[in-house]
């Protein structure tokens, strides 16, 4: 299969991958995650084929020897066309990897497209390993190993987890929609992260924080779900915040976050608990993106202005979206990331 057929077959599942465009449509035979969820490790670091999508989903926040910061991101997509798996190329397992660097002054992007079954991607739990062609991220989850390449940028990073993973919703169960659409979702974000960043300047050397989400689902949206943005935010008190926005068709909004303490304790807050108001657009590959926000969680008297470091940080890929590293300000001060889809 050429690279142009591979793209066309895999467009309505990128949509998929990516949190809009798609996630409402029907199950089709696929899992549908459950409450009271009970997790299986290292299994569940692993690929679930029964669900119709899933990520390996990793986001750092770096900074070289002169303190310039800098954004990274390593993401293995799985989707599935059917709900069993098969051997060799009758595979219904698509894979899709994305990878980006962002600098306040540029963001470079590369993705990768591949079929299941064949061994140009996958995931395997135990030993753990996530590749797509050459990019790699291995490990055994206390410490992982991680790389991608590009024409104009490469990377080699080492991550170690300095606590525990985190569980959100209700112990790992998060709703999405009032319709009660779900998905099981848990974070690794006390990863430390080191390597080096190869960029057309030369290497730098860069120190920082990580944050690992790990999702899957099958129908995580309901079908007046638009797109989502979506924060991880790590403050300089070792607390942290994840938080979600997502889009419906009648200018409202659903909304959930965890509170995570700097030990890993961790506070469930449902729909309205949260909120998040853009206050400035920026124009980028001609769309007008929020790359400036209040957030807002009263319950933990949290009142921060959230910032792009890069406005541009555009992921023109098959299906594009805005995703890029940003600064805390406020009642809190910190760093994070923040991902917006279905701006189109």
């Amino acid at each position: 299969m050429n690279a142009k057929a591979l793209i066309l077959c895999l467009l309505p599942l990128t949509a998929t991958a990516q949190g809009f465009a798609g996630l409402g449509t029907e199950l089709e035979g696929f899992a549908v995650p459950q409450p009271d969820p009970v997790f299986d490790f290292p299994t569940d670091h692993g690929p679930h084929n029964d669900y119709r999508i899933e990520w390996w989903y990793l986001t750092a926040n770096l900074q070289g020897p002169d303190g310039t910061p800098y954004g990274l991101q390593w993401t293995l997509f799985r989707s599935a066309m059917a709900p069993e798996e098969r051997e060799d190329w009758k595979s219904p397992q698509l894979w899709m990897g994305h990878a980006a660097v962002t600098t306040p002054d540029h963001h470079y992007v590369s993705e990768r497209l591949a079929r299941g079954g064949v061994g140009q991607a996958g995931v395997i739990a135990d030993p753990f390993a996530a590749w797509i062609d050459d990019w790699t991220l291995q490990g055994d989850w206390e410490t992982l190993q991680m790389t991608a390449s590009a024409p104009d940028f490469a990377y080699e990073m080492t991550l170690t987890a300095e606590g525990p993973l985190v569980f959100h919703g209700d112990d790992g169960y998060s709703v999405k929609s009032a319709a009660g659409q779900a998905s099981y979702y848990y974070s690794q974000p006390f990863f430390r992260i080191a390597g080096t960043l190869q960029l057309p300047q030369g290497d730098i050397p860069v120190t920082g924080n990580a944050w690992l989400d790990r999702e899957w689902s099958s129908q995580p949206l309901a079908d007046n779900q638009t797109g989502w943005d979506w924060f991880s935010l790590s403050f300089d008190d070792g607390n942290k915040l994840m938080g979600f926005r997502l889009q419906q068709t009648d200018g409202n909004n659903y909304t959930s976050a965890t509170w995570i303490t700097a030990d890993g304790q961790t506070t469930a807050y449902p729909d309205g608990a949260l909120s998040a108001t853009p206050l400035d657009t920026h124009n980028t590959a001609g769309r007008d993106v929020p790359v400036r926000w209040q957030v807002q969680l009263p319950a933990k008297d949290v009142n921060v202005t959230v910032e792009a470091i890069n406005p541009d940080a555009w992921m023109a890929t098959s299906i594009p979206y805005w995703e890029g590293p940003v600064t805390v300000t406020g009642s809190h001060a910190g760093e994070g990331y923040l991902e917006m889809t279905g701006y189109e």
